[in-house]
């Protein structure tokens, strides 16, 4: 169940005087230039994404790791949980997320492509309590008056320039109340006998360019106040995916 504990009430209230100030945005109705000019064949196509929304694209992709990675997003979701998921992902993860809040919590998408939206929209329009925004994860903010417990940003931070990772990670940061959650599920820099590196480090040279930086920093890097938070991180595949959790510190 929500957390709803007084104690808890009271240091989400602390927290929103102690993190900056937010404004609800308007609805964003532009594309960053990045994804047209480097993820059109991936994302903004019509015809390509038809071809890429599916499980098994998913999973050849990521190399038959799909399950183990949603796994640990997943598993975090409790019925009545208010979710933000920050983009869309392919295959069928935005059900299952939405699925396990049920009607008693809120799941809601987000994500600055017309299709990718439309694709969203799709898979969730029988399921009442989620809700598919056009809004580009750096700038969406909760209604006021609501917040968070699960804030994941799932396969999308390697896709990215630096310093859309950090405007996304800041406002990420800067909506996880109390008692909530952020989780990263990405890429990471393989070890070096990990074969699938080598794959790797060809495909980002070629169609993955904003990937490497995170062979090379913590996803904490990306944070103007990491040390605000407490940042857990387990590996997988030989470090090629990692899995950060972000909490607020506990105080004493």
């Amino acid at each position: 169940m929500i957390d709803t504990t007084y104690e808890a009430a009271k240091q989400d209230q602390q927290l929103a005087h102690a993190a900056p100030r937010l404004t609800h945005p308007t609805p964003c109705t532009e594309m960053p230039a990045y994804m047209t000019e480097v993820y059109d064949w991936a994302y903004v196509d019509p015809a390509w994404v038809r071809w890429l929304d599916h499980n098994l694209v998913v999973k050849t992709l990521l190399f038959c790791n799909d399950q183990r990675l949603m796994r640990r997003y997943l598993e975090r979701i409790r019925p009545g949980m208010r979710v933000w998921q920050v983009a869309h992902v392919y295959g069928d993860l935005v059900q299952r997320a939405a699925q396990r809040t049920g009607p008693e919590g809120c799941f809601h998408l987000t994500d600055v492509t017309p299709i990718q939206i439309a694709h969203g929209r799709s898979k969730l329009d029988a399921m009442p309590w989620t809700r598919v925004i056009r809004q580009d994860a750096a700038l969406h903010i909760a209604e006021p008056g609501e917040t968070y417990d699960l804030i994941c940003n799932f396969m999308l931070l390697h896709e990215v320039p630096d310093d859309w990772k950090r405007r996304i990670v800041d406002n990420m940061l800067a909506q996880m109340p109390a008692h909530g959650e952020v989780l990263f599920v990405d890429y990471h820099g393989p070890a070096r006998w990990q074969p699938v590196r080598y794959i790797l480090k060809l495909v980002n040279r070629l169609l993955e360019p904003f990937a490497h930086a995170l062979w090379e920093n913590e996803i904490s890097h990306f944070a103007s106040q990491p040390e605000r938070y407490e940042w857990s991180k387990e590996t997988l595949f030989g470090g090629v995916y990692q899995v950060v959790s972000v909490k607020h510190k506990t105080t004493r």
